[in-house]
């Protein structure tokens, strides 16, 4: 691919507590709050929110890190240029307080801009709710920002943090063991379902994060956990990326599949017509 001209988006910022980001937006209908991975929104990253928009949902893409449109594959900018790329944003996100790598039981501090953004969307978009799709290291923060009602379809994408250098960590998911209780709460008393997905080999989300999810949300917590070989072998790194990187876009492709999966529970939760608003905005 090449980088992309973002045609289509209309940029804007949002301002939560002193902090201002830029955002993008795309398509008319309630709000779903796409999280990019690193190093940024992505072509591939754009090209799911294009979805999301083609489905009759608002695509709301914070600038949380990297330059929105550019291609990370080497094929667009050369082995070093990529590499270098890559690694200054992820250096970037490793120094930043707003991003919690290695902690257990802590959300991270971006996640309370992240819920206030998902509040002002659906004031702005209507609809009964919101959704919010993470992927990587954003991916459990789209778990976290379901402590607000308004948050209807939270799915987490290989949810990468935090980093999983021991067993403890391993087991664990980055989310505050109050905010995870309230999460907990709402599958058991509104129905919220949670969506899950990960490629079984990938080291950056072990088995045992699903694990951990499935004990804590129960039958609430659907699990999608696809064989290596089915993710996209042209991608540069190992299985990880479900929805972009790695998705092979053919029919009956275990990856497509998966995000088959992902746009139905977002068009379930927030386009159903006998779908009632949860809270009010």
């Amino acid at each position: 691919m090449a980088d992309h001209d973002l045609n289509g988006f209309a940029p804007s910022t949002f301002t939560h507590e002193g902090v201002t980001r830029q955002i993008l937006r795309r398509g008319t209908g309630p709000a779903v709050i796409v999280l990019a991975e690193v190093p940024g929104i992505t072509p591939k990253v754009v090209e799911f929110a294009e979805r999301v928009s083609a489905l009759g949902c608002t695509a709301v893409l914070p600038v949380l890190f990297g330059h929105p449109g550019r291609d990370p594959h080497p094929s667009a900018h050369g082995w070093v240029r990529s590499g270098l790329y890559t690694a200054a944003t992820l250096w970037k996100v490793c120094v930043s307080r707003e991003f919690t790598l290695l902690a257990t039981g802590r959300s991270s501090r971006v996640v309370d801009w992240l819920r206030a953004l998902a509040a002002h969307e659906h004031e702005r978009c209507g609809g009964p709710g919101v959704g919010a799709v993470g992927m990587c290291l954003t991916g459990g923060f789209a778990l976290a920002m379901a402590v607000d009602d308004r948050l209807l379809a939270p799915v987490l994408s290989q949810p990468s943090l935090p980093v999983a250098l021991t067993r403890n960590r391993a087991a664990g998911i980055d989310i505050s063991a109050a905010d995870l209780a309230t999460v907990r709460g709402r599958c058991e008393r509104d129905g919220l379902q949670v969506l899950g997905l990960r490629f079984r080999g990938d080291r950056l989300v072990p088995g045992d994060r699903f694990a951990f999810l499935r004990r804590e949300l129960g039958d609430a917590f659907t699990a999608v956990e696809l064989d290596d070989t089915s993710a996209n072998p042209e991608a540069v790194m190992p299985p990880h990326s479900v929805l972009t990187e790695h998705l092979v876009d053919e029919a009956g492709q275990p990856t497509r599949t998966a995000l088959d999966q992902v746009l139905d529970l977002l068009r379930t939760r927030l386009l159903q017509q006998d779908n009632e608003p949860t809270a009010n905005a």
